[in-house]
Order: C-alpha cells, then structure tokens, then sequence
C-alpha cells in the first residue's frame, strides 16, 4: 500500500532504525567488512587492512567498521594495539551469524568460471578446502588453462577474497604440465582430488 504523501523518508528512517537486519546489511561494503571480520574472528584488522582486503576505499571501510562497532559487533583493542579492530566476541549471536554469512555467499559457480575465463582459455576448474568444508585439502582452487595469465589469475582470486572474506589458497597448471601431474600422481593434485571436491569446470575430462 503507497505511504501517504510526506511519509515516506519518515517511514524508511524509522524503519532502519529497528530492523537490526537493514541496518546490518545496510551496505554492500559493510556486509563485505562483516565477512571479513566474523569470518577471521580470531584476528584484527586495521581500517587500511580491512578496505585493502574487502576492495573497498578506506572511507567507506571506516564508516562499515564504526557501524559495526556501534552495533558491538567489533571493538577496538586496547590502546597498546594501535588502530585494529576485531570481533567482540561478547556479541551473542556471533556464531549464529557466522552460520549465515557462510550459507549466504553470492560467490556462484557461474561467477567464479565468467571471471576466471578472462584469464586465459579455461580447461578445468575443481573446488576444494573452503568451499566444500575440506580442512585437510591443500587447495581451495585448482585451476588449469592455456595461456593463463597468472597475474589476472591472482587479481581475480582477490575478487573471490573480498567476497567470502577469507584468503583462498590456489594453483593454477597450464593443459600439458596439469595431465602430467595427474600422470604420476603429484601430491596437490592427488590431495585435491582426494579430498571433498566440486568439479565446476571441465573441458578434459577429469
């Protein structure tokens, strides 16, 4: 039903105030701050840290972060730790929200395979580690290609960091040398393979 004239910005004011859920995901930046930080909870990040990390500018990250502190999500440590931040692990839904931010990443397997394509001729994609719950797995991503450019590779490995707000671990092989290692059974591949794994992508048949 239409809000009567002049009660609109009112009404979204007041709205925002007490929904606790538009005022956390209020954001795209401050979601990907709150990734980041419940997502690492046993470590801190400085306000230049955590913008290099989400992809975002430094003030944007600082208005994510004091919004988050305000909530008592985040705090700051003492004094002697200078400008860092961490989780307030005295907030007591941290673990419920830590659940759901896992649940609810955007990053889809369509995503991942459009953005790696753009470096180079993609053969095979295989996801492991974080994305399928394997700790025991030395790699999060395999990727293998032809004339795979590695520094659009690491660039867009920084995309998927932002957007699950944790730093992935990744190998990337060219056709020849890939078959050769899965040939005489080099341990990442084997590892990998071994492991709980996705295969996402597949052009040689593995």
């Amino acid at each position: 039903m239409p809000l009567p004239p002049g009660r609109s910005r009112e009404y979204n004011a007041r709205t925002c105030m007490t929904d606790p859920i538009v005022r956390l995901f209020g954001t795209p930046a401050r979601l990907k701050v709150l990734r980041l930080y419940l997502l690492n909870d046993a470590e801190a990040f400085s306000i230049p840290e955590a913008a290099g990390r989400s992809r975002i500018p430094k003030d944007v990250a600082r208005r994510a972060v004091a919004a988050l502190v305000g909530m008592k999500i985040l705090r700051r440590r003492a004094p002697r730790g200078g400008g860092l931040y961490t989780v307030d692990h005295r907030f007591v839904h941290r673990e419920a929200l830590k659940a759901f931010l896992r649940a609810t990443t955007t990053l889809t397997d369509a995503f991942i395979i459009r953005a790696l394509r753009r470096a180079g001729t993609l053969q095979l994609v295989i996801l492991s580690g974080l994305f399928t719950g394997a700790i025991e797995s030395q790699a999060d991503i395999v990727i293998v290609g032809d004339r795979l450019d590695e520094r659009t590779i690491t660039a867009t490995i920084r995309i998927f960091e932002a957007e699950l707000g944790k730093e992935l671990r990744y190998a990337s092989f060219g056709t020849e040398d890939f078959r050769y290692r899965l040939g005489v059974y080099d341990r990442l591949i084997r590892d990998v393979l071994d492991s709980p794994h996705r295969v996402i992508f597949d052009k040689i048949g593995v």
